[in-house]
């Protein structure tokens, strides 16, 4: 005789094998693998955004050839070129340190929403203030050329020239950088995290 809490299973009463619960893990492991990539890949970018940005502040405020030659801060244009380096510089510093952090912690620095929107919103003003920086170089530069001053002091200009250029490309990463950080925010703002599962 059947014992009355012996039944064959049907369709509806099966349980789900028990690969399905690896299968999950699994999948949780490469988001956790894509996430560190996608962190890693923001630290090399903002690396780069501080070293480009710290050596154009390094080669404008020594592009001074002696008391008879031009000086960076003669020109309004080398000292906006020089502040908005410099802020780059130290603010793609601080926000390494913090992708250091969430690389090792696996979390932000600070509470994720404000991590995320922090991140965005600086970049975007600090690329903005930078790309108007190496705006308004390239424009003196050219304004030089045409001018005795690089007659005068032609290795002036050449290293002029280097700090505008090196200033673009910090911009470019800094942009770079912004795209990756504007990807987090939507992610956050679809999924609830900032990485897509």
């Amino acid at each position: 005789m059947r014992s009355p809490h012996h039944h064959s299973p049907r369709n509806g009463d099966a349980t789900p094998p028990p690969h399905h619960h690896h299968h999950r893990q699994y999948q949780s492991t490469v988001s956790v693998q894509k996430l560190r990539r996608f962190n890693w890949l923001i630290l090399l970018l903002r690396l780069a955004a501080f070293c480009f940005a710290l050596a154009s502040s390094i080669f404008t405020v020594t592009n001074s050839r002696g008391p008879s030659s031009p000086h960076w801060y003669d020109f309004e244009a080398l000292r906006y070129v020089f502040a908005a380096n410099a802020m780059v510089a130290l603010y793609s510093l601080s926000e390494s340190g913090a992708s250091v952090w969430e690389i090792l912690k696996n979390a932000t620095l600070f509470p994720e929403a404000f991590q995320l929107w922090f991140d965005f919103s600086h970049d975007q003003v600090f690329a903005y203030i930078l790309m108007s920086a190496v705006s308004a170089g390239t424009a003196l530069a050219r304004t030089l050329k045409g001018s005795d001053t690089c007659t005068v002091s032609s290795a002036f200009c050449i290293q002029s020239d280097i700090a505008i250029a090196l200033g673009f490309a910090a911009f470019l990463f800094l942009a770079f950088s912004s795209l990756l950080s504007g990807f987090r925010v939507v992610c956050f703002l679809i999924n609830g995290s900032r990485f897509p599962h």
